[in-house]
């Protein structure tokens, strides 16, 4: 009786065991990730201003309407990366997103950054030259390390109404972002 029982319960364990596995390396089997989809965009070094989704609309990147998204992709292999911008006067966050879609790095303009957006993003040998003081960066940036050299940078703007919309997404693309070699 009790031999049996063993072998259920080293069914059930090594069932889950599988189970598990196969839940946490399925993401990194799927073609069509936030990576890939965003690949077919212009983002390399610049920002891009993703097109507003309307109701009833596909939205494949799972977008919240309300929002308005910039979008840059960069490689830090290149070097240091930028991002320096004033951004208007209202709720705004920004995202560094690895190829595997985790988030490395957010902030918001309520950690006390105001309107003036100025992050320096370093992988771990550029902050080595950095706190060498071999690298210069201008007082006041912000700065991140990260493990990837290639991010995703995510900049996402709460106009108070559609109206408003338009001037949020013109002081977007206004913002620079990109590797200085």
């Amino acid at each position: 009786m009790i031999r049996p029982l063993l072998w259920l319960i080293g069914g059930v364990v090594l069932g889950g065991i599988i189970h598990i596995i196969v839940i946490l390396t399925l993401p990194a089997l799927a073609e069509q990730s936030v990576w890939s989809r965003v690949a077919s965009l212009d983002a390399d070094n610049r920002m891009v201003i993703l097109p507003a989704i309307a109701a009833g609309e596909p939205n494949p990147l799972g977008l919240d309407p309300e929002l308005a998204y910039g979008l840059c992709r960069i490689d830090l292999a290149n070097g240091p990366a930028y991002i320096s911008g004033v951004l208007p006067d209202a709720f705004w966050s920004v995202a560094l997103f690895d190829p595997s879609g985790i988030v490395t790095y957010s902030t918001t303009n309520r950690d006390g950054i105001g309107q003036t957006l100025e992050l320096g993003i370093f992988n771990a040998a550029q902050t080595r030259l950095l706190a060498q003081q071999q690298l210069d960066i201008a007082e006041g940036l912000l700065v991140v390390e990260s493990a990837s050299d290639k991010l995703l940078v995510l900049v996402r703007l709460a106009p108070p109404h559609q109206a408003m919309r338009a001037r949020f997404e013109q002081q977007l693309s206004a913002v620079s972002c990109g590797t200085r070699g």
